[in-house]
């Protein structure tokens, strides 16, 4: 292990009596005991040495215990050891020092041009000292061998003493920085499985509240219209009821009072949709939550939709992810407004460019904005006169609903739930486009939007 992932290790260990604290002392321990023997061998050989030449033992000694000492710094200096063993050399001392060196610089993370470089000398060296020592020992012998068996005993002992430590220490660092890599990269995708674990979970609350949101506009969109427009006619109904008043005027009130209970449930369901839950909820439960809301949504869409256009198919699914078919579109302008006309609002719409086609969600969006402003005018301005203009523009398609003041026609007594002007902003902004409303300075009430024409008809 590299001092770098020792450390981070320690870190994370924390507790001194840890697995890394233990594999630290044992270490030490080895390093010990390799620098006693080395220190042994050194003292031993320095002294046969000593004598060989006529030198006093006590020299060889001096020199061998701290060469071989040197041997306890393998870890932190390999270099030096390694010049240390190969400067001791010519004195036939200190085989272990060379070896564990060699072993602990190769599997260092020493460059590796250093590395050569020392093993190379560290071969050359103990090559020149088995070949002198190997000759004259054959010539004490009284044996003369001849040249080449010299020089093939004396390469086959230096790459012996050489190589396999070299080669051992490169294998070893090698898999030791693989197995460092490994780990810091199982790390790493630790930490990113936990961020994504993270995201995965904002996400999926983040698509709850969308999907409760856009059901929650949908249904309102393609409900309360329709639920406006038949309180009106009941209003209108029990007012002006000529034959059998009494009747009438009973069955008006019922239907004026059902269309205030649907309105009504439809605010609160939209309320529960709106909140967020800050709760821990069942996911099943939510997830059966969620298709039972789609589901009625999807009813309504089709029986509103069928009614507006005349009768289209809307099964399937819109380029929006909801379940309401195409959906109605700017060619139902014309039977949106003669609806509120019947309904007895004096309305008016001209369009402006040349008529085209554009995406669905874009028809969709601007039929609904145009929808919800003419229901506003009903609630909040009963016998108002109201103007829908359509201007058809270059990458862009506009509209404005503009009412005056209210006549003080009877008002129908239509509940609001503060989520219509809320609704169209979400719906305009969602494409790119821009949404204003507020009231005029006559004392009626405009809504302009502008929706870009990004997604073409399919």
């Amino acid at each position: 292990m590299t001092t770098t992932g020792a450390i981070a290790e320690a870190g994370a260990r924390g507790a001194p009596s840890g697995p890394w604290w233990w594999a630290r002392r044992r270490s030490m321990a080895l390093d010990v005991a390799l620098a006693l023997v080395s220190v042994l061998e050194c003292v031993l050989e320095g002294v046969l040495f000593a004598d060989e030449h006529g030198l006093p033992g006590a020299l060889g000694a001096v020199v061998g215990i701290p060469a071989g000492a040197s041997l306890l710094l393998r870890r932190r200096w390999p270099v030096a050891v390694v010049l240390v063993s190969i400067a001791i050399t010519p004195a036939e001392m200190g085989f272990l020092l060379s070896i564990v060196g060699l072993y602990t610089l190769a599997a260092s993370e020493v460059p590796r041009r250093i590395t050569a470089v020392l093993a190379g000398a560290s071969l050359a060296g103990t090559l020149i000292v088995t070949f002198v020592r190997f000759q004259q020992d054959m010539a004490q012998d009284g044996y003369q061998p001849g040249f080449w068996v010299v020089v093939a005993f004396t390469v086959a002992m230096a790459l012996g003493l050489t190589a396999p430590p070299v080669l051992l220490g490169l294998y070893v660092g090698a898999r030791r920085r693989l197995v460092d890599s490994l780990r810091e990269r199982a790390d790493g995708l630790e930490r990113e499985l936990s961020l994504l674990a993270d995201r995965a979970e904002e996400r999926a609350v983040w698509a709850r509240n969308e999907e409760r949101t856009r059901i929650a506009r949908e249904m309102h969109d393609v409900v309360a219209h329709r639920v406006s427009l038949m309180v009106v006619h009941a209003a209108a109904l029990q007012a002006v009821a000529l034959k059998d008043p009494e009747k009438a005027s009973k069955n008006a009130g019922l239907v004026g009072d059902m269309g205030r209970q649907a309105l009504t449930e439809l605010r609160e369901m939209l309320g529960v949709l709106r909140t967020s839950s800050d709760g821990m909820v069942a996911e099943k439960s939510a997830a059966a939550q969620t298709q039972r809301l789609a589901a009625v949504a999807a009813v309504a869409s089709a029986r509103v939709s069928a009614g507006a256009a005349g009768g289209h198919d809307d099964g399937g699914h819109d380029d929006d992810g909801g379940p309401v078919g195409d959906g109605p579109c700017l060619d139902g302008l014309a039977d949106l407004v003669g609806q509120s006309r019947a309904a007895g609002m004096a309305v008016e719409l001209s369009v402006e460019g040349e008529e085209r086609a554009y995406g669905r969600r874009v028809e969709r969006t601007a039929y609904r904005v145009v929808q919800e402003a003419l229901t506003n005018v009903h609630k909040h301005a009963p016998g108002a006169k109201a103007q829908v203009r359509l201007a058809h523009r270059e990458g862009e398609v506009a509209l404005q609903v503009e009412n005056g003041p209210s006549d003080g026609g009877a008002d129908a007594g239509l509940p609001s739930g503060g989520n219509g002007l809320v609704g169209m902003r979400e719906r305009v902004s969602a494409l790119g486009g821009v949404f204003v409303s507020g009231p005029t300075e006559a004392g009626g009430f405009r809504v302009s939007a502008v929706i870009p024409d990004r997604v073409r008809a399919v």
